[in-house]
């Protein structure tokens, strides 16, 4: 199984219940666990990447925080693995330039990016990802319904290798989706959560600030709280982030709120979130206070993940004709 994310930012609890809690549980059961801090990709929207190494540096507080052990998962990152990194030359080859363009995320990214013009890696976005699904051979990963279309990119990507290539057999799998029962939570402006777009609440964030953010969430005019995704997707979006904290069906947070209306529902929601993070956020704090241990960390994973990237490169050049 391989996941990742970007170095931008505190994960926020989109991402700990689109994914992190997956990621916790396949690490738990077993499962060959790799987790990439795609440090690269940072510099895809942004002219300088501010604060790289503290922002990876935070990205693994995270991941240790919810769970996560560097003892049985590999965390590595992106720029430490170059074999990687040289998947997305024949990559490139597989796919058009009107193929890039359609992409719905890259369109999702490119439309929200601060930048006045799009770089070549951020048009190539999907195919950085390709790579990074692929080389490991992974054949799960724990997405949000929002990246499925780079996973059914990259198994396109997959395909057309192996068919192009794979003269003695496949080189490549082609991936599987794991979605969470809470594939997209709202921010707290209505939109998709986004560490970019200031709407989200972060695992790191103390209880105080986060009622703060909730206090100031989106809802609508009716008192009555009901849960209909459909028709009332922010206040369901809240009853949902309740719910999954308290581990209850939505609709028994709903009718519990009733008609105490979005002042009662938004305490129910901030008593529920900060009770559920606090030893989440315990547990970061305290292993925040010695910092070394997480370069420690970075360095075992990229020891692990070197030798498994060099070796898929090997087996391209061979399927290629280019191992000389």
């Amino acid at each position: 199984m391989l996941t990742g994310d970007r170095p931008a930012g505190r994960l926020h609890l989109g991402y700990y219940f689109g994914t992190l809690q997956n990621r916790a549980r396949l690490q738990d059961l077993a499962v060959n666990t790799f987790m990439l801090i795609v440090d690269y990709q940072v510099l895809a929207d942004r002219d300088v990447a501010e604060n790289l190494s503290g922002n990876v540096e935070d990205l693994v507080l995270d991941y240790l925080a919810v769970g996560l052990d560097p003892a049985k998962s590999t965390i590595y990152s992106h720029s430490a693995v170059p074999a990687l990194n040289q998947l997305l030359l024949p990559f490139l080859s597989l796919v058009s330039v009107a193929g890039l363009g359609r992409n719905p995320t890259i369109k999702d990214e490119i439309k929200h990016s601060q930048q006045s013009a799009v770089s070549g890696l951020m048009f190539t976005y999907p195919l950085h990802q390709a790579a990074d699904m692929l080389f490991c051979k992974s054949n799960l990963v724990p997405v949000g319904q929002d990246q499925l279309p780079h996973l059914e990119f990259t198994r396109t990507i997959a395909r057309r290798f192996n068919r192009r290539y794979g003269v003695g057999g496949d080189v490549f799998l082609e991936p599987e989706a794991l979605l969470s029962s809470a594939p997209l939570l709202l921010g707290t402006d209505g939109g998709k959560m986004s560490k970019s777009r200031g709407n989200a609440i972060a695992l790191a964030d103390g209880a105080d600030e986060t009622a703060r953010l909730i206090r100031g969430a989106k809802t609508d005019s009716i008192r009555h709280i009901t849960y209909d995704p459909l028709v009332r997707p922010e206040v369901a979006s809240l009853i949902l982030l309740a719910a999954l904290c308290q581990k209850l069906d939505p609709q028994d947070v709903a009718e519990e709120v009733g008609s105490g209306g979005s002042g009662e529902l938004k305490k129910v929601v901030t008593e529920s979130v900060n009770e559920h993070l606090a030893p989440i956020r315990a547990r970061r704090a305290e292993l925040g206070r010695d910092r070394s241990h997480l370069r420690d960390i970075l360095k075992q994973g990229n020891q692990h993940a070197n030798p498994i990237a060099e070796r898929t490169l090997g087996q391209v050049r061979e399927a290629m004709g280019t191992s000389y």
